[in-house]
């Protein structure tokens, strides 16, 4: 069995529209909300041992805002093939992942990280799946479990949503 956990990047700042889509940092409650999930995993005993991420700048503060609060010592590779990667290059990216990662996060942006979850994984008797197609909201952590022995032997629509965090909810 493996277990994937996926991050969507916190709020971005629009506030200067000349700025390219790769340069836009976050905003302030975006700043805070990398903060509060970050204290939200750890409260929860959860850890990677490895983070794969986009490079773009909003996902690197994102990661700073987790870790600040997380406190992680998890190895992390910046991944420009992250940066608005398609649902399929996503899949490509996720049998890519080391063996010897068992606890691996993958940050990153919609609409990919939405199509990936929707494709890794099935109906479940909670929702999960059914809210996470409808929206994943900036800073929602998904963790699925997928029933594979090797990274590289992950199928779309094997998995099961185990937790979907939103902070909206948390408050």
């Amino acid at each position: 069995m493996k277990s994937l956990a996926i991050l969507r990047h916190a709020k971005s700042s629009w506030d200067e529209p000349q700025t390219a889509d790769f340069d836009r940092p976050l905003n302030d409650r975006g700043l805070k909300a990398a903060r509060r999930m970050g204290r939200e995993l750890k409260k929860r005993g959860v850890e990677f041992d490895l983070v794969l991420a986009s490079t773009a700048v909003r996902v690197r503060e994102t990661l700073e805002g987790v870790q600040e609060k997380l406190g992680s010592e998890a190895t992390i590779c910046f991944e420009r093939d992250i940066y608005l990667a398609s649902e399929e290059a996503l899949v490509e990216i996720v049998r890519g992942i080391p063996e010897t990662a068992h606890a691996p996060l993958l940050v990153g942006h919609n609409p990919g990280l939405q199509q990936l979850i929707v494709a890794l994984t099935r109906d479940d008797s909670n929702g999960l799946r059914r809210r996470v197609e409808a929206k994943l909201p900036t800073a929602a952590f998904v963790q699925i479990e997928l029933p594979a022995e090797k990274w590289s032997d992950v199928e779309p629509g094997s998995g099961t949503i185990a937790e979907l965090i939103v902070l909206k909810e948390l408050d």
